[in-house]
């Protein structure tokens, strides 16, 4: 029975093995029948992208070949040969920079000029601290040539994109801008910017263009620039803001200050549209046959008017060579600091103003090495005290001669009053007289004033080499944090005509110490000169010159740099001390008496100038009593 039960068992389980072997079989069919399907559908569906692809492009390339085709044409009715330049690229609002340790500038596509010049290593005025020095910004500027072509169009290249390539040469950065006719006709413009150099090399160059361009007439370049405030005041920033340009070889000249100020260069090497302290300049190494130049003052109330100080405009045409353009030329963006400049040895340093003649070679031979020698080693406040103490001491012998000549005049004035009187109504026998009593006494009556002039060319260098002194600028010292701008120690809440609204201290203390030394000195000046007849009075005039001199010291200098200002207090502080010194030590009145009554004494031998002059006067005397006679 077991046996039987075993077989019926296995006979079963036979059964269900296959049962499940063939739902096995036909769920495996079923799966690959599916998957069979779907390899047939993404084969189907990959035939189909095949077939409808190249179909679909072409259709696309149609498309834009014949939307470029309409655009060249609608530009070509602009812009002629350079439509090419529009299909580029490069035909968009990009900019390509140059940079090195001290400026940085952006380059734009659109127009192939500077967009931005800004000057790494220094600050505009601390109100603005941290903010750096921006000669070009924000449109402030724009350089274009005006295009004439054969087709008769007018296209300036200001509104033309160039193609940018910027390569490496050494350290060198090149950047070459191309406004492209077709691939080998373009106008360029090339930049090269070296290390450690303001001065950037500036070619403008075409090829092929001479079947484009119209070359039976100059090209008109045109350089506009709107220069920014970088200093604590306008206004005296602006006036040292200016065009000036080198022409015919070496001579250099300005466009001058105001409203629409013009000059017309001709055979120009550089033109530089200096601010106070900075200048942008555009030098050529062929001379420009001529140019226009054009400054407009932009600040007429400093107080609404703080964000530029001058328009500049140029207007420079360019001539053809053999039917194209070549140029080799530099742009300068940086501090218009005569050390600086002169480096570059293209007569750039002639644009700070040092004053002209004896003026200028007394900045250029004297103050600059020796204050240059002085700031090298100490702060610039002790530089200029240091400065000022050896210029007057260098001086002082001068001064000196001028003390003992107002000395020996004052001995005099009781003799020279006296012939006045005795011959009060006979002019020329008074003149006659008081020649012969100052050649007795072995005076020159005009050995005080020698002195005198011999210092003014001094101190007008002064006026001229401070301002333009580019190393005072943002320098402190003391309570002036700057000593090329005002020393501010108080701010008013109202202007006062031509002083200001505000209150300086440096100028306050030079008032006071020229008001005392005119104080100790007037009265033997005007001893010194007896009144002449015809003549006004010193004294009169010397009481009056007390109190107008320290107030024009106040209103003149308030608004001025702080380091004039130092240099007048120290100055008229040091003339003080040596008066005193002289007085006490070295002019003795009865010793001077004496050595007059001596040289009286003398036998006097007359000079071929004395008797020159006498002869003179004796023969005018004779003139005059023969028209007595007549009369």
């Amino acid at each position: 029975m077991e046996e039987k039960k075993f077989d019926f068992n296995t006979i079963i389980g036979f059964g269900l093995i296959f049962v499940i072997i063939v739902w096995m079989m036909y769920n495996n069919r079923d799966s690959e029948l599916k998957e069979q399907q779907e390899k047939a559908k993404t084969e189907k569906a990959a035939k189909a992208a095949v077939a409808v692809t190249p179909k679909e492009t072409t259709k696309t390339i149609t498309d834009t070949a014949v939307a470029d085709s309409v655009k060249i044409q609608k530009l070509q009715g602009t812009l002629g040969s350079f439509a090419y330049s529009a299909t580029l690229p490069s035909a968009t609002a990009n900019f390509t920079t140059l940079e090195n340790d001290l400026v940085k500038l952006k380059i734009a596509n659109k127009g192939g000029y500077v967009v931005e010049a800004i000057l790494k290593k220094y600050e505009k005025f601390k109100k603005n601290s941290g903010q750096l020095v921006e000669l070009i910004k924000d449109n402030n500027a724009s350089f274009n040539l005006q295009l004439q072509t054969k087709d008769n169009r007018v296209l300036n290249t200001k509104d033309l994109f160039f193609e940018p390539t910027l390569t490496k040469v050494g350290a060198n950065q090149i950047l070459s801008m191309k406004l492209k006719a077709g691939a080998n006709e373009y106008l360029e413009y090339k930049y090269v910017l070296a290390p450690n150099q303001y001065l950037v090399d500036f070619d403008i160059h075409s090829q092929g263009l001479n079947t484009v361009l119209n070359a039976s007439k100059p090209i008109d370049l045109q350089w506009d620039l709107k220069s920014y405030r970088n200093e604590k005041s306008i206004s005296y920033e602006n006036r040292y803001a200016e065009i000036y340009f080198e022409y015919e070889d070496g001579k250099i000249d300005y466009v001058g200050q105001g409203k629409d100020k013009e000059e017309n260069p001709e055979k120009a090497t550089f033109i530089a549209y200096k601010q106070h302290f900075f200048s942008t300049i555009l030098l050529t190494k062929t001379p420009f046959e001529k140019a226009k130049l054009h400054s407009h003052d932009l600040v007429n109330d400093d107080k609404k008017d703080t964000i530029f100080t001058k328009q500049y405009k140029a207007t420079i045409p360019l001539a053809f060579t053999n039917g194209e353009l070549d140029y080799k030329m530099n742009w300068y963006y940086g501090p218009t600091d005569y050390k600086t400049l002169k480096n570059y040895d293209r007569n750039l340093e002639k644009i700070v103003p040092l004053g002209w003649g004896i003026f200028g070679w007394i900045n250029k031979f004297i103050f600059i090495p020796l204050f240059g020698f002085l700031s090298s080693f100490m702060g610039l406040g002790i530089a200029i005290i240091i400065f000022t103490i050896l210029i007057k001491i260098a001086m002082s012998p001068i001064t000196f001669k001028s003390f003992l000549s107002q000395a020996k005049m004052k001995v005099l004035r009781p003799e020279i009053m006296e012939i006045g009187e005795k011959f009060k109504k006979d002019p020329m026998k008074k003149q006659q007289e008081t020649m012969k009593l100052y050649s007795k006494a072995g005076v020159n009556p005009m050995a005080g004033c020698i002195p005198a002039l011999i210092q003014i060319p001094f101190m007008y260098a002064s006026f001229q080499f401070f301002p333009s002194a580019f190393e005072l600028r943002q320098k402190g010292f003391l309570w002036a944090d700057d000593l090329s701008s005002f020393d501010q120690i108080f701010k008013l809440p109202f202007n006062i005509p031509l002083y200001g609204d505000h209150v300086s201290l440096f100028p306050i203390l030079a008032a006071i110490a020229i008001f005392f030394y005119m104080k100790m000195t007037s009265g033997d000046q005007a001893m010194a000169q007896p009144p002449q007849d015809g003549m006004p009075d010193m004294a009169k005039i010397m009481k009056i010159m007390i109190y107008v001199s320290p107030v024009m010291m106040l209103i003149f200098f308030n608004s001025y740099g702080s380091g004039l200002s130092l240099y007048n207090f120290i100055s008229n502080l040091i003339t003080i001390g040596i008066m005193l010194v002289i007085k006490r030590y070295f002019i003795d009145s009865d010793k001077i008496h004496a050595q007059i009554q001596e040289n009286k004494a003398k036998p006097k031998t007359e000079s071929k100038f004395q008797k020159k002059m006498r002869e003179m006067m004796e023969q005018a005397e004779a003139q005059k009593q023969l028209q007595n006679k007549k009369k």
